[in-house]
């Protein structure tokens, strides 16, 4: 092989190292996780039809590092947004710290926001909330309350490619549906409450969404989900 040659795979051969460094995140765990979820609250929040900025939807890491890394304080990461709809109803997303979730950190935190009027409340959690602490949060904020694990939130479960599509129907499109096939929406096949897609959208009892599926072998094909 011309010398010309060796010279070229030598240099090919110095520069993986570099390509593969540059693929790999040397920032910190933490703020990864951080910027991970509260990206999924945005894409969820603005899913939902809460009128979120399109700059904060599309924040990078690189962004968010130099944004928290100025004050890195767990205060920042609160969001709250209004319905596009209905500005009047405002949801707002807590992040607590790493630390247990007891009774006093609930009625702290309803003392610093309990005056702001918003219609639900999010909380996402580091670590283990006591039992004593669900119940003084259901006391203490009276309207819809939801509560998430931030390991639940570093993937957007409805952007998976084996995810089927879902979509909410109006209370005027399930009218039509139950209208078309005479039947009560208890009849229809069900969705828990709990499910991970209806916690996402924060969907209530009766709600009714249309789930389309899609296959080579099995082509296309849709089947209606309530939500009890």
């Amino acid at each position: 092989m011309a010398e010309g040659g060796n010279d070229e795979i030598m240099q090919d051969v110095n520069a993986v190292p570099t390509c593969i460094s540059a693929m790999i995140d040397t920032g910190s765990v933490e703020t990864h996780r951080y910027f991970l979820a509260q990206r999924t609250v945005l894409e969820m929040l603005h899913d939902r039809g809460h009128a979120v900025p399109e700059e904060k939807l599309h924040r990078t890491l690189a962004d968010f590092r130099s944004w928290w890394e100025i004050n890195p304080d767990i205060e920042r990461l609160e969001l709250s947004f209004p319905l596009v709809s209905d500005s009047s109803k405002k949801t707002k997303v807590i992040f607590c710290g790493p630390e247990p979730i007891k009774k006093g950190h609930m009625r702290e935190i309803f003392a610093r926001i309990g005056n702001e009027g918003f219609t639900r409340l999010i909380l996402v959690l580091q670590s283990k909330m006591t039992s004593g602490a669900r119940d003084n949060a259901k006391d203490l904020f009276r309207n819809k309350l939801e509560i998430f694990k931030i390991g639940e939130l570093l993937v957007n479960i409805t952007k998976h490619v084996l995810k089927p599509k879902h979509q909410i129907l109006t209370p005027e499109e399930k009218y039509e549906l139950l209208m078309k096939y005479k039947v009560e929406d208890h009849q229809l096949p069900r969705m828990l409450e709990k499910d991970a897609v209806a916690r996402y959208y924060g969907l209530e009892k009766g709600t009714v969404v249309k789930v389309t599926y899609e296959g080579e072998l099995t082509g296309t094909h849709e089947t209606y989900r309530c939500v009890l």
